[in-house]
């Protein structure tokens, strides 16, 4: 799989260089990008080849909304590589989501046995190139609206799967049936292992964006969906055609000053919100029908 770095510079004043990096990062991730680092100057875009889309790219700079600083960008071929080895190796330590659910690196128990984690739900996550540990916030805030919800005898869908923690969860919680997705290849094997690994026999992986819907049949009672703010707009409308007359969807993955944007997309789709939350400035929005 062929990547390109495209490295970005930003030039202006230095008190602008990181609230430039973060709407920099918004902005262009329809031409692809799956992933970003820091630079001296400006920022480092990663994106597979097949997949980006310069000209997405050159309008988002042409119409940055920070006209007080300049945007310049090289491109160059790079090596297929794991962005997480380091992390992965590194692993994570248990997370608790109040003392209803524990989500652990299932690669590293030790110190800490699993006998000690103590959580009526428990989840083991390898994570291999795949977003969704519970170490982000926007994760976090997903697994605790699932923890109260009524999931017994559902039907739901994980939109943007990563690791499949949220599907994981939702049939760790009841749910009859579970399908997810997600564009990484990647992700899909590593949401087939974790499910395997915690014994999880009801979750469909595909792969692919939205568009897989349309192979996809019937509809669903909880719609998931923990992506950037930009796919989630383009996508809402999918979402809430598979949505039940008495289904919610639950959305994460943007700053809680971008929630407005998505609820006046909603009702544009003919949902209405019902339920917001946040932590460390992102937001968790859920709907339903009208």
């Amino acid at each position: 799989m062929k990547y390109y770095a495209v490295k970005f510079k930003i030039d202006g004043a230095p008190e602008l260089l990181q609230t430039a990096r973060e709407l920099l990062a918004d902005d262009v991730v329809e031409a692809g990008f799956e992933s970003f680092e820091d630079a001296e100057q400006g920022l480092v875009g990663y994106v597979q080849a097949e997949l980006f889309n310069r000209e997405s790219l050159d309008h988002a700079i042409s119409t940055f909304v920070m006209p007080e600083v300049a945007i310049s960008y090289t491109i160059e071929e790079v090596e297929p590589k794991n962005w997480n080895e380091t992390w992965e190796n590194e692993g994570f330590d248990p997370i608790f989501i109040g003392d209803r659910c524990v989500i652990y690196d299932a690669r590293r128990l030790s110190p800490t046995p699993l006998s000690s984690l103590m959580a009526p739900l428990r989840i083991g996550i390898e994570a291999q190139m795949a977003f969704g540990t519970g170490t982000h916030e926007t994760t976090r805030l997903m697994v605790a609206q699932l923890l109260d919800a009524q999931l017994s005898g559902k039907r739901v869908l994980d939109c943007g799967c990563g690791t499949g923690i949220l599907g994981i969860a939702a049939s760790k919680l009841g749910a009859e049936e579970v399908v997810a997705y997600d564009i990484d290849e990647w992700s899909v094997e590593n949401t087939r292992h974790n499910a395997a690994l915690n014994g999880v026999e009801n979750l469909q992986v595909l792969h692919g964006d939205s568009r897989v819907l349309s192979h996809v049949s019937g509809v669903f009672d909880l719609v998931l969906a923990n992506i950037n703010r930009n796919i989630l707009l383009a996508d809402l409308p999918h979402f809430a055609d598979v949505l039940s007359s008495s289904g919610q969807l639950l959305l994460s993955g943007f700053y809680q000053e971008d929630a407005p944007l998505l609820v006046a997309e909603a009702e544009r789709n003919r949902l209405q919100l019902l339920h917001k939350a946040g932590e460390n400035g992102w937001a968790c929005l859920v709907f339903g029908r009208k």
